[in-house]
């Protein structure tokens, strides 16, 4: 698994955390999660700087790394 999948897989599921706070009534707190995510996402299609990238790369491989 690479650092790039994993971080879609893992922003898929923060998504799905939300749907199922908002299911269950717990607005409030899928609002704030929803926010905090979209300032995430707007701050790095900005700077092209994704902290959660940079804490997974040390531990698994990039995508872009050349196969030998």
């Amino acid at each position: 698994m690479c650092v790039e999948k994993l971080q879609k897989i893992l922003l898929a599921m923060a998504l799905g955390i939300v749907m199922m706070l908002a299911a269950i009534g717990s607005l409030k707190a899928a609002f704030i999660l929803h926010v905090g995510i979209m300032i995430m996402l707007i701050f790095s299609g900005f700077t092209g700087f994704c902290y959660i990238t940079k804490v997974l790369s040390a531990a698994f491989p990039s995508c872009n790394e050349d196969k030998n």
